[in-house]
């Protein structure tokens, strides 16, 4: 399915790696190929939401496509009082002047803030059967064309040097000067991140999408074509899901490396995480933002916690997992759900709004699509986003490869624990590169 329509300028696949549900949520389908654009919309930051909003209402068709973290800057209303004075430990790390909540650098990626589009051809392939549905063509000449389509071989990419935005001495200084932060009560948790980027590279992102489904699958994992701009992504967080009036976020927040070589030191590392006060801290502080966020959309009392604390193994690591589900409220428009919930609390922290601040002040890259959402909208209003995490994001024009990753700083967080975890969750993509 994927080498038929790679061809395409603009394709979505999303793949669930053969994840039977992740966690207490059945996945609908096994893959999702969404191929070719018959019509699109795409906006900045600002009034971006409004204006999708007004552009859905007239369409019921299959939407793909993705919000970058900048929408970030319309979900919650600026701090006021402005910022805090800064302290000595912030003033020994070099860093971006706060914006408007987002980061000043430049992105080399380029992905909007959000984009979706109408697919021209949606392939669903379920466990026993496969739905082709076509706005221009004959699905049974897609099927042929699919069945007769040699899969694609990967090609070998040559070994990428990739350069951090921070040392580890400044990386160490920064996550200091949060956890101060912390202590002075400007915030209670912020999800750190950090960019590691390689250019010039050529390489073939279908062949990288491969190396990484190979090493890294997990249940939200995505190969996105934008043009010259690609995402390939194997992401093991939900970020919300709406199945009727039912809506399912599923925030991740604890980590633990795996153990392959040895079963009873893996479990121990999972049973450890599943105790951890630390991480439980972490978690339930977020759960909570995500809760307050649901509860905004939702139907007074409806916001439940099935499932707390939930330890799950992936292919590198242990997670710690929550669910959290509501029932929207009655004549509330789907596009503001997401609105309300954007972007996931684990990629940004409590309180949301002064995070998102801190985040741009203290961060040396722009997230872009990273942290961000890419997903799929039904006809009929239902939807399914992830949290675009364990991603490289590739620009072909300019020959820019990167990918990110971050934690949660509390103030009882280690700061060299806190690098070495970024140094776990990064496993998976530098193993898909040979590494």
């Amino acid at each position: 399915m994927l080498t038929w329509a790679s061809p395409f300028n603009i394709c979505c696949f999303l793949d669930n790696q053969g994840y039977p549900g992740q966690p207490s949520s059945p996945a609908g389908f096994e893959c999702l190929l969404a191929a070719g654009a018959v019509d699109s919309f795409s906006a900045p930051a600002g009034d971006a939401f409004a204006a999708f909003k007004t552009w859905t209402q007239t369409r019921q068709d299959w939407l793909f496509g993705h919000l970058g973290y900048g929408l970030a800057a319309e979900t919650e209303p600026a701090p006021e009082g402005g910022q805090a004075p800064e302290d000595r430990a912030a003033q020994a790390v070099p860093r971006e002047p706060a914006h408007g909540g987002l980061q000043s650098p430049p992105d080399p990626i380029g992905f909007p803030d959000l984009f979706f589009f109408v697919p021209q051809t949606v392939i669903e392939l379920h466990s026993d059967h496969v739905r082709i549905g076509t706005l221009d063509t004959d699905p049974e000449v897609i099927w042929r064309e699919i069945t007769s389509t040699a899969p694609k071989e990967a090609q070998a990419t040559a070994p990428i040097t990739f350069t951090p935005r921070f040392t580890r001495e400044e990386y160490l200084g920064t996550v200091d000067a949060l956890r101060r932060h912390i202590l002075r009560g400007d915030c209670y948790e912020i999800n750190f991140c950090q960019e590691f980027f390689a250019q010039p590279v050529a390489l073939d992102p279908f062949s990288v999408w491969q190396a990484l489904s190979k090493t890294s699958p997990n249940p939200f994992s995505a190969f996105y074509r934008l043009d010259d701009r690609y995402l390939c992504c194997a992401s093991p967080e939900r970020f919300l899901k709406r199945t009727g009036a039912a809506l399912l976020s599923q925030p991740i927040k604890g980590t633990a490396p795996r153990a392959h070589d040895d079963a009873a030191t893996d479990a121990l590392r999972a049973d450890t995480l599943r105790r951890s006060s630390k991480d439980r801290a972490e978690n339930v502080m977020v759960v909570d933002l995500v809760r307050n966020d649901l509860a905004r959309v939702c139907v007074p009392g409806s916001v439940r916690v099935p499932e707390l604390y939930g330890v799950y193994p992936f292919p590198h690591v242990h997670q710690m997992i929550t669910t959290v589900t509501g029932e929207l409220l009655p004549g509330t428009h789907w596009t503001d759900a997401i609105r309300v919930c954007f972007p996931m609390g684990s990629m940004t922290g409590a309180p949301k709004n002064r995070v998102v601040q801190l985040i741009g002040q203290y961060e040396r890259s722009r997230r872009g699509l990273f942290s961000g959402a890419v997903g799929y909208v039904t006809p009929g209003g239902d939807f399914d986003f992830n949290v675009v995490i364990r991603s490289l994001l590739y620009e072909r024009k300019g020959a820019y490869l990167s990918y990110q990753v971050g934690s949660g700083i509390t103030w009882y967080s280690d700061p060299e624990a806190e690098y070495e975890e970024c140094l776990v969750k990064a496993a998976g993509i530098r193993k898909a590169l040979g590494e």
